[in-house]
C-alpha cells in the first residue's frame, strides 16, 4: 500500500513516515500542496494531508485532489473544532485527525478509509489458528473467548498482525509501540512478548526470529 504523506514539518513528517514504514506501508513524503498534486501521478492508495501547508490552503488542495482522483484522503490538522472538521469533510476528505496524532489512531484510520474505498484493502481481523486479533475493536480472542490484554500488549500484537506474518525487527516494534528505538527498552518488549505468550496458553502465536525480531506464526 502506497501512502502519500503531505507534511511540511520535517520533524513530524519524518516521524510519521517512519511510523508508516514500520507498519508495512510504502510512504512518500512531500512538503507542499503543489508537490502533493504532482505526486498524484504515482497513484497512491491513500493521502495523509496536512491542512496547514506553506504554499496553498489545505482545503483548496483537498478539493483539487478530490476533483482529480477518488483516492482516500485523511486530513490532519491542528484545529479540533467542529467547524474545521466539517470544512475538511466537505472539501473531500474521507476522515479527519487532530494533532498531536496518536500512532494507534493514525494506523486504524488509514485501515478504515482503505476498507471503505476498496472493500478489502486491509483485514479488520487477523487470525492465527484459533486466535483472532480484531484491529478495529481492539479485541483478542482465543477459541472464541476474549483474552484480557493490556493496551501495550494489544499494540504489540497489532503491530505484528499488520505485517501479515513478516518479521518485524525489535527496533521497529519499540518505535511503533513505545515511541523509542532505544535498545535499553528491549527488556520491556521481551516482557510483553512473554506476557502475551502466557495469556495465549500453549498456542505458538508470537514467534521469535533470533537476532532480528518477532513475527506472527501464521
Amino acid at each position: 500500500m502506497r501512502v502519500l504523506l503531505v507534511e511540511d514539518d520535517d520533524v513530524l513528517g519524518d516521524a510519521l513516515r517512519r511510523t508508516l514504514t514500520a507498519a508495512g506501508y510504502s510512504a512518500r513524503r512531500v512538503g507542499s500542496g503543489a508537490e502533493a498534486l504532482a505526486a498524484l501521478a504515482d497513484d497512491p492508495d491513500v493521502v495523509l494531508l496536512d491542512m496547514g501547508l506553506p504554499d496553498r490552503d489545505g482545503l483548496g488542495v483537498c478539493r483539487e485532489i478530490r476533483e482529480r482522483s477518488r483516492v482516500p484522503i485523511l486530513a490532519i490538522t491542528g484545529r479540533g473544532d467542529v467547524a474545521a472538521r466539517v470544512q475538511g469533510l466537505r472539501s473531500g476528505a474521507d476522515d479527519y485527525l487532530v494533532k498531536p496524532v496518536s500512532t494507534d489512531e493514525l494506523l486504524a484510520r488509514i485501515e478504515a478509509v482503505l476498507r471503505r474505498s476498496t472493500g478489502a484493502a486491509v483485514a479488520a481481523v487477523v487470525a492465527v489458528g484459533d486466535v483472532e486479533v480484531d484491529l478495529d475493536r481492539r479485541v483478542v480472542t482465543a477459541a472464541g473467548e476474549t483474552v484480557a490484554v493490556t493496551r501495550k500488549e494489544f499494540d504489540l500484537l497489532a503491530a505484528l498482525a499488520r505485517r501479515e506474518g513478516a518479521v518485524v525487527e525489535r527496533a521497529e516494534l519499540l518505535e511503533q509501540v513505545w515511541g523509542t528505538a532505544d535498545a535499553s527498552a528491549a527488556r520491556t518488549l521481551e516482557a510483553h512478548v512473554a506476557s502475551l505468550r502466557s495469556k495465549l496458553g500453549a498456542r505458538d502465536v508470537v514467534a521469535t526470529v533470533r537476532g532480528v525480531g518477532y513475527r506472527l506464526a501464521r
